[in-house]
């Protein structure tokens, strides 16, 4: 048993690596271990960390911390009684390239308030496909670009504390 959290990045720069954190009962975070980084990539990276010794009820951060020392901490991911973990996670769209629609898969932990936008090269938000509440699991959304010139495009999720950002290519 245990709780395993698992997490992943779009590109690194620069990562030493991952300070796992947890808090038990509302208290202070204390590092329980040190997930090593990929320094610099461009490609998406995929950890997890298996915490065996996890209290029925406890929070989890990572301290994310740069060969530098400069650190960034996560947002807090609460595990309740049934020892379940959840995240936030936004995927790549598939199909990429793609002409005209395609569809992009994110997940939240918890139903809550969620925005996704696309944006095109300059930073214009080109299209809104998601704004409102959504339930927790995994939520698909489509993307039809059929007005749209060919080029590269982002997409931003934003839900509670968390945002992700991709990019997608689409080729008429």
């Amino acid at each position: 048993q245990g709780v395993k959290l698992s997490w992943t990045t779009a590109s690194e720069q620069n990562n030493l690596g991952f300070e796992v954190q947890r808090s038990v009962a509302g208290g202070s975070f204390n590092k329980i271990a040190f997930v090593d980084g990929h320094g610099t990539t461009n490609a998406p990276q995929s950890y997890s960390y298996v915490d065996a010794s996890a209290a029925a009820k406890a929070s989890y951060r990572l301290k994310q911390i740069d060969r530098d020392g400069k650190f960034t901490y996560s947002q807090t991911v609460e595990v309740n009684g049934t020892g379940a973990a959840s995240s936030f996670g936004l995927g790549q769209n598939y199909p990429n390239p793609f002409n005209p629609a395609t569809s992009i898969q994110y997940h939240i932990p918890v139903s809550g308030s969620v925005s996704l936008k696309v944006y095109d090269m300059l930073g214009k938000e080109v299209a809104v496909l998601v704004n409102g509440v959504r339930p927790a699991g995994e939520n698909t959304a489509s993307f039809n670009a059929a007005t749209l010139p060919s080029g590269m495009y982002f997409y931003t999720l934003r839900a509670a504390n968390f945002t992700a950002t991709k990019k997608m290519m689409l080729v008429k």
